[in-house]
């Protein structure tokens, strides 16, 4: 059985931003803190065994920020090759310890919350359920939980379709439409 104990939490926090302009997205404030912040808080009242944050260097604001919340960092100084390059970095750092899977959380979700994330963790079984992910209701999408014998397909992925073709197969678990919303213009943030 998987509890937060046993995976490790990869934030994927290393996009472009293409369509927030020229600010850093995960950088802007919403609620009065950095918008990464969100999703990274919840991962750490998770409390899994590894958290780990991949960003486009590791040393810049935001990797300081995140390291400060006790993430290890992992640059991905390539993020203009899709979120899949982002995902294989992510998975080769959680491949080097003991857990028995991955999940995986985007940045740009501030919504999400903890309960959803043990719900996740709580549908998981590597071999009856090797990949759970969340659902809208439309769309599978993030936070996904990935078995580790699915760990080399993942970093093997290509441009922003790492893990869609694993998710395609998910186990589903569902969310508020609200929770799973992510932020990609700056129209997006709540005023």
């Amino acid at each position: 059985m998987a509890e937060a104990a046993n995976i490790a939490a990869i934030l994927l926090a290393a996009g472009t931003s293409q369509r927030f302009g020229s600010d850093d997205k995960l950088l802007a404030h919403l609620a009065g803190e950095p918008l990464a912040l969100h999703a990274a808080r919840r991962i750490v009242e998770l409390a899994p065994r590894r958290r780990i944050a991949v960003c486009r260097d590791d040393h810049g604001a935001l990797a300081r920020l995140l390291a400060a919340h006790g993430f290890e960092i992992v640059a991905n100084p390539h993020p203009e090759h899709g979120l899949s390059r982002s995902l294989a970095c992510g998975i080769a750092e959680a491949a080097r310890g003991p857990d028995v899977a991955a999940m995986v959380c985007l940045a740009d979700m501030p919504f999400v919350g903890t309960g959803h994330l043990r719900k996740l963790i709580a549908r998981f079984d590597p071999v009856a359920a090797p990949v759970v992910a969340s659902t809208n209701g439309d769309a599978t999408m993030p936070p996904a939980l990935f078995a580790r014998a699915l760990f080399e397909t993942l970093r093997s992925g290509e441009g922003d379709h790492g893990g869609k073709a694993l998710l395609m197969g998910a186990t589903l678990v569902p969310a508020p439409a609200g929770e799973l919303v992510d932020i990609d213009r700056p129209s997006d943030l709540p005023k």
